[in-house]
């Protein structure tokens, strides 16, 4: 395989899709639309109720029959309408719900690689806004383009029964407004997908800019900033304005139908009546007809509109169900000894080779992990250190080559199994709006409180906990405000060691670490790798010299391994590194470096 996306692995047979999700409501969408039509019976029974009550009158006839009628017609109308509102109501977020479930399960197993090629506040924009818009498409919408077209067509039929010739003259008159309407309903879909698309930038700017918002104020670029959020909220406004103009002349264009097919029927039909050709009660019941058709067909194709923007969200959150997924392996879990060949190294690279697109990373990379111990990775920057961490964990796979942990190979293992095995601690240490106990027992939710007194002890963390009045129920906020940087650090490796993996990958976690609390740090390194392997990519040199081993990468290949001193005697680029990092650590002195040999 020549790419970093791992190939997906669908977790359902038929490919999800907003329509499927909606499908699976159908039988509330089918109810609330009964009910709508049973609705549309009584209010279309209401202007016969209305010319009989005419009749009744000017024949002097009893007026008790046709007023129950209409009254009854009246009240089924209302409480159809109410119940049938609330149906189409539930079954709305019913599919809204389902659509974010789905969706929310794609994005966290999906494949990093096709991931990052989105913006996250797009991605947020698709999750939030879209699907709310698609519900209201699939929901209201389209029960409104059902239940109103059913209106109209009801009413045209039982118009044509009254007159056909008034009806062939009303027919003309909202034909053209129909045409006309349903041009500006093509050209509002396109205009509403990219208002959807600008709005998403827009999103997606903005969370850049809130999440570095310490960077932004120490670089004293609120206004440049400002000024390019606006740029980016500009062109979501124009798009935005386009789809509203498009949208608002939707409804006058019906109308101006309906106002001449009124004009024309009370004309043509007065004429009629005058001439004696036509009674009174047909053409008040006409006319009844007519009025009745006028908010039915505003409806109908203001609803036309809405499920137009609505299918353009729902094209974007449809987007979101081909991001593949990571590949699963076909085991079932494992946990413990189990998963672990006993006797074996804890990780072994053979041959693998690895490209971000075009770009190659590692080039036959050859290594191996043993089971205990503490193995440091050094290089110089964008030699792959950060790569070998992501393809253990499987975020990424090889193009070639293999990786085995605890002796067997990870294509092999499922991600549940692997990832249980492997401890990861990254560079930017990730802590969670939450209590520190909620991001201590994250990866084990299970654990004990022996057990997370252990971890926190062991991480050094335990100082922090007790100058905290609320200790481990104390609240952080986003990024785990309210820790320093160090404190998070060790936050982030006490949850990890909770985790009980067998090996713990740490992506230089001492960068935020003060002397003090960075020796503390040591000494809990030595005791965790005497139960487990420890891989830590570091660059403060007082970590790497106690390393049992140390690995030299250059250029996505292996230089050279061995200890400190031995790489200090015969590795130039490991001599230069060491020469660097200690003249500029202030504990310099505490690191023994023997004489080098050539020069540093």
């Amino acid at each position: 395989m020549a790419s970093a996306a791992a190939t997906a692995t669908p977790l359902h047979n038929e490919k999800q899709t907003v329509w499927v999700i909606a499908r699976q409501h159908r039988k509330l969408l089918v109810a609330g639309v009964v009910l709508g039509l049973l609705g549309v019976a009584a209010a279309l029974g209401q202007p016969l109720a209305i010319g009989e009550l005419i009749r009744a009158a000017g024949t002097n006839g009893s007026l008790t029959g046709p007023i129950l009628l209409m009254v009854a017609l009246f009240c089924a109308d209302a409480g159809l309408s109410a119940v049938q509102a609330y149906i189409i109501g539930r079954a709305g977020e019913g599919i809204v719900h389902g659509v974010r479930h789905r969706v929310v399960g794609r994005l966290l197993r999906s494949d990093l690689a096709r991931f990052n090629e989105y913006q996250q506040g797009d991605l947020f924009t698709r999750v939030v806004t879209d699907t709310s818009m698609a519900r209201i498409a699939l929901t209201q919408s389209l029960a409104q383009l059902v239940i109103n077209g059913f209106m109209v067509l009801g009413g045209v039929v039982l118009m044509f029964f009254i007159d056909v010739w008034l009806m062939l003259l009303t027919l003309g008159c909202l034909g053209v407004a129909s045409v006309v309407s349903i041009a500006f309903a093509r050209r509002l879909r396109k205009v509403a997908v990219q208002n959807r698309e600008d709005t998403g930038e827009f999103g997606s700017d903005l969370q850049r800019v809130l999440t570095a918002l310490p960077t932004v104020k120490a670089s004293r670029a609120e206004a440049r900033e400002q000024e390019r959020l606006a740029e980016r909220a500009e062109v979501a406004r124009r798009s935005g304005v386009r789809v509203s103009a498009l949208g608002a002349m939707l409804t006058p264009t019906m109308n101006v139908g309906m106002q001449v097919s009124l004009a024309v029927v009370f004309g043509a039909g007065m004429s009629r009546v005058a001439r004696g050709t036509m009674a009174v009660a047909d053409l008040t019941t006409f006319v009844m007809f007519l009025f009745y058709l006028v908010s039915p067909l505003v409806l109908f194709f203001l609803s036309v509109g809405q499920f137009q923007q609505g299918r353009a969200a729902i094209q974007r959150v449809d987007e979101l169900f081909d991001i593949p997924e990571e590949t699963l392996a076909t085991e079932p879990a494992q946990h413990g000894p189990r998963a672990v060949v006993p006797g074996t190294p804890a990780v072994e690279f053979r041959g693998v080779h690895f490209s971000y697109g075009r770009t190659p990373t590692l080039t036959g990379v050859d290594l191996t992990v043993p089971a205990r111990g503490l193995t440091a990775i050094v290089g110089p920057s964008g030699a792959g250190k950060t790569t070998l961490f992501q393809l253990i964990e499987r975020f990424y796979r090889t193009d070639e080559g293999t990786i085995l942990v605890g002796g067997r190979e990870i294509s092999g293992l499922s991600l549940d199994t692997l990832r249980g095995l492997v401890g990861y601690v990254q560079q930017d240490s990730v802590a969670m709006r939450g209590t520190i106990r909620e991001n201590l027992i994250y990866a084990n939710p299970s654990a004990g409180e022996d057990e997370i007194r252990e971890a926190v002890e062991m991480a050094g963390l335990k100082d922090v906990l007790d100058a905290l009045p609320d200790g481990l129920e104390s609240p952080l906020g986003e990024q785990g405000n309210g820790l320093s940087g160090g404190e998070r650090q060790r936050l982030c490796i006490a949850r990890t060691l909770l985790q009980k993996p067998a090996v713990m990958l740490l992506d230089e976690v001492t960068s935020n670490l003060d002397s003090d609390s960075e020796l503390a740090f040591r000494h809990t390194l030595r005791r965790v790798s005497g139960q487990c392997a420890v891989v830590a990519i570091a660059h403060r040199m007082s970590t790497v010299v106690e390393a049992d081993r140390i690995v030299v990468l250059e250029d996505g290949r292996v230089r050279a391994v061995g200890s400190h001193e031995e790489l200090m005697e015969r590795d130039e680029l490991y001599r230069r590194l060491a020469g660097s990092q200690l003249g500029s650590e202030h504990g310099a002195d505490r690191v023994a470096v023997p004489a080098q040999r050539g020069g540093a």
